[in-house]
């Protein structure tokens, strides 16, 4: 078989992946509430290190994502040209997330679109669990993607972590939890008022909002956070 390049077509690019399929792997991954069904049992280092050797084209990654095979679907995000990439695409692809990995994979990449808090708030009030967990999944990585964007912008985000902290799916509650705790983490200013929304959420009646709360106040207490804000603002 070829070695991959930038050249590789999108068939190229699966029969390498197929070749390389791991049905241990693949069952390994039940254990961390991963589906499946999709899946060839490739590790993320691997598809990085393929999607690295490929390079960005942005026309091959929709072909790549046409596939259905959910490493071939992590790799077109990865190599997908982000400045091209617009909403409608970002709904499309969207509307076929079935696994968290999936989910929080590909909001790296719409979290770099200049569509992504248009997205985020469409999102957040999707009621499927996956499209939910997007807008939260974008919130958690645009702290660390959107780095000249103004404090403004992750405040206007807490009041919608606010509005979805009774959402008891899994993957949704979880995403919600991973938001707040890194809008917390992102300088001081943030700190106080994603803190308050999180001992809100911990004082609540309901369990689900109580479970964010309380785990998101423990983390952003926690003196090792505490003394890498200050050392920041320093």
């Amino acid at each position: 078989m070829a070695e991959l390049s930038r050249q590789s077509s999108a068939d190229e690019i699966v029969a390498h992946l197929r070749s390389i399929a791991s049905e241990e792997n693949r069952l390994g991954m039940l254990r961390y509430g991963i589906k499946i069904e999709r899946a060839l049992g490739i590790s993320h280092g691997l598809q990085r290190q393929i999607a690295k050797k490929i390079k960005r084209n942005h026309e091959r990654a929709f072909e790549l994502w046409q596939t259905g095979i959910m490493e071939a679907q992590f790799i077109a995000s990865v190599t997908a040209d982000s400045e091209r990439f617009s909403a409608a695409d970002a709904r499309r692809w969207a509307a076929t997330f079935d696994s968290w990995d999936i989910v929080d994979g590909v909001s790296d990449l719409f979290v770099d679109t200049d569509c992504w808090k248009e997205l985020i708030a469409e999102f957040a009030v999707d009621e499927r669990e996956f499209v939910r967990r997007t807008a939260f999944a974008m919130m958690a990585w645009s702290v660390i993607h959107r780095k000249k964007e103004p404090e403004t912008t992750f405040l206007e985000f807490l009041p919608i972590i606010e509005a979805h902290a009774t959402d008891g799916r899994n993957f949704v509650k979880k995403a919600v939890n991973w938001a707040l705790r890194s809008i917390g983490k992102r300088s001081v200013n943030l700190h106080g008022p994603a803190l308050a929304v999180a001992l809100k959420l911990a004082a609540s009646t309901d369990r689900t909002a109580r479970w964010i709360g309380k785990d998101a106040v423990k983390e952003l207490s926690d003196a090792k956070t505490l003394e890498r804000l200050a050392a920041r603002k320093a």
